[in-house]
């Protein structure tokens, strides 16, 4: 019992090493911006547009807070730009989730 409570900090801090601390937007940007930009080359019909992230924050949308409990997501801003041709999308994805979706943008 003596060797198993001695033991026990070891185990923990092998459990909380595991852990990860990389931000949402971190994370989720690599989806986002592909997202983004096989979404810009469809809508723009330009297979040659290319995108950068102009912002990213994590949020916890209200509605879904209230409804759902609290669930952030990493809202990105991004820019794509191509045949002669310019989109912003702001792109959303959930914490825990394998997918992205994106709001109106502007072009």
């Amino acid at each position: 019992m003596k060797n198993l409570l001695a033991a026990l900090p070891l185990a923990i801090a092998a459990a909380l090493a595991g852990c990860s601390n990389v931000p949402l937007t971190t994370s989720k940007e690599p989806m986002a911006t592909d997202f983004a930009v096989k979404r810009a080359r469809f809508e723009m019909n330009c297979p040659d547009a290319s995108a950068s992230v102009l912002s990213k924050q994590t949020i916890v949308p209200p509605m879904l807070a209230s409804r759902f409990g609290a669930v952030e997501h990493a809202e990105f801003t991004i820019g794509v730009a191509g045949c002669g041709k310019r989109e912003t999308l702001v792109v959303l994805c959930a914490d825990m989730a394998d997918g992205c979706f994106a709001a109106d943008g502007r072009r």
